[in-house]
C-alpha cells in the first residue's frame, strides 16, 4: 500500500519546500513536491503532521547504547533494543561506538558487530541501522582518558589498528585519537587512506602538537569540550584548534549537562551550519530508569540525568531529539538552521552523503517530522511509522 505523509514544510537536506506531498512505496519514495503541484493518490495511506517541518531521520556518530545494552555486547538481541529505541526517538542510522576495553575484548565485538552490521542492511531489520562503526580507543591520552580504563590505553599503532580495522571486515568509519600521543599522525594518515575519518580528542595536546594529525588527514573533533585541554588565551590547545580551524568539523553532547549553553553558542558560532555535528554520546541507560548499568564492561550510576563512573561522567542519556530541542532552545537558531547538525553534516563527515542525510526520490523514505521547536512528533524507517 502507497503512503503518503503531508506537513507544512518539508527540509529534504537541501531545501525548505512549502505544504509537501510525500508518496512512500515499498519503502522508497516515490515523489515529493508541494501540494499545489500534485494530488493525493486514492486509496493511501495518510500521515499528516499540520504545522511540522518533515526533514531526513537523524544520524548519530557517537553511540554506546540504549535501552539497557550496550554495542560491544555485540548480540542480535542486543543490537535489535538499541535500534529498536533509536528509531522510536528519530535516529535513522548510527555508528555503533566502542569503549577502550582489552584487545582481544574489542576484536571480539568488532567481528560480530560486522556482521550484525550486514544483517541490518536487510529489508527486515528494524528500527536505527547499524551503518558502520567509531572506535573510540584505545589511543587516547592517559591524562584525558574521562572513563576509559587506564590499563587498556595503547599507543598509536598501525599493526593494532589494522587487526581491529580487518576484525571489523572494513566497517569502522571512524576513530576517536589523541594526537599528541606518538605515532599519532602517522596512525592517522594510515586509517584515513584506508577509508577512516579520524577525530580528535580524549586528547590534552597542545596546539602545536594538534596540527600534525590535522596535517595527516584528521577532520573532527569529538565530544568538544569533554575531555580536551581548556582554552588557554597563551595556549590555545586542541580546543582553540578545533574552534578556529574551519576545516574541521566538531561534535557536541548538547544535554545541558556536558556542555553549559553558553559555550552551545560560541560552539555554533565558531563552526556554523557545515562543520557542527550534534551526538548522543549514550550509553545503555538511555531510555531506561535511574540505576547501575554497563558501559563497555563497566559499571555507571545513572541518576536525575547523569550517568558517572567514580564520579566522572561516563557518557550520557541524551537523545538526538532531545538535543535538537536543547540545541534549539541554547542557540536560538531555527529549526531548519539546526537540522543539518544531526544528518547533513555527521553523514558528510563520515562519508555517507550518497545514502543518508536528505530525502530523494528513490531513496530509503526515512524521515521525521518536528515542530519548531525541534519536538519530535513523528518517525518513519524506510517507510515504517515507528512507535514513540
Amino acid at each position: 500500500m502507497k503512503i503518503v505523509v503531508t506537513a507544512a514544510w518539508l527540509w529534504d537536506g537541501g531545501k525548505l519546500i512549502p505544504d509537501p506531498v510525500i508518496e512512500i512505496a515499498d519503502g522508497l519514495i516515490l515523489s515529493a513536491a508541494p501540494a499545489s503541484e500534485c494530488e493525493v493518490p486514492e486509496g493511501a495511506s495518510t500521515l499528516n503532521y499540520p504545522g511540522a517541518i518533515l526533514a531526513p531521520a537523524f544520524f548519530d556518530i557517537h553511540i554506546h547504547g540504549a535501552s539497557g545494552h550496550d554495542v560491544m555486547e555485540a548480540t542480535p538481541e542486543a543490537l535489535a533494543a538499541v535500534s529498536g529505541f533509536l528509531g522510536s526517538r528519530g535516529t535513522g542510522n548510527f555508528l555503533a561506538t566502542t569503549v577502550t576495553a582489552p584487545l582481544d575484548t574489542t576484536l571480539r565485538s568488532l567481528e560480530r558487530l560486522s556482521g550484525l552490521i550486514d544483517a541490518a542492511a536487510s529489508a527486515e531489520w528494524q528500527g536505527a541501522r547499524p551503518v558502520g562503526i567509531h572506535l573510540e580507543g584505545p589511543f587516547l591520552s592517559h591524562a584525558k582518558r574521562g572513563v576509559h580504563p587506564p590499563a587498556h590505553l595503547l599507543a598509536p599503532d598501525i599493526a593494532i589498528f589494522d587487526r581491529m580495522f580487518e576484525a571489523a571486515q572494513g566497517k569502522v568509519r571512524l576513530m576517536t585519537l589523541a594526537p599528541e600521543l606518538p605515532g599519532a599522525a602517522e596512525l592517522t594518515a594510515h586509517a584515513t587512506s584506508r577509508g577512516v575519518r579520524v577525530s580528535l580528542g580524549h586528547s590534552n595536546a597542545t596546539s602545536a602538537e594538534t596540527h600534525p594529525a590535522i596535517a595527516a588527514g584528521a577532520c573532527s573533533a569529538t565530544h568538544t569540550f569533554n575531555a580536551m585541554r581548556p582554552l588557554d588565551h597563551r595556549e590555545p590547545g586542541i580546543l582553540g584548534i578545533v574552534m578556529s580551524d574551519d576545516s574541521l568539523y566538531a561534535e557536541l553532547i548538547c544535554d545541558g549537562i556536558h556542555v553549559d549553553p553558553a559555550l552551545v553558542k560560541l560552539w555554533w558560532r565558531a563552526k556554523g551550519a557545515t562543520r557542527a555535528i550534534l551526538v548522543t554520546d549514550a550509553m545503555s541507560a538511555t531510555g531506561m530508569p535511574d540505576g547501575e548499568y554497563q558501559l563497555g564492561g563497566f559499571p555507571v550510576q545513572v541518576a536525575h540525568g547523569r550517568a558517572t563512573a567514580n564520579g566522572v561522567l561516563a557518557g550520557s542519556v541524551l537523545t538526538l531529539d532531545r538535543a535538537l530541542t536543547n540545541f534549539v532552545a541554547y542557540s536560538g537558531a531555527l529549526v531548519e538552521t539546526a537540522l543539518p547538525l544531526l544528518t547533513r553534516n555527521p553523514a558528510a563527515m563520515t562519508g555517507f552523503s550518497d545514502s543518508i542525510g536528505t530525502l530523494q526520490i528513490g531513496k530509503p523514505a526515512s524521515m521525521v517530522a518536528v515542530d519548531r521547536t525541534g519536538h519530535l512528533l513523528g518517525s518513519i524507517l524506510h517507510g515504517h511509522l515507528q512507535p514513540m
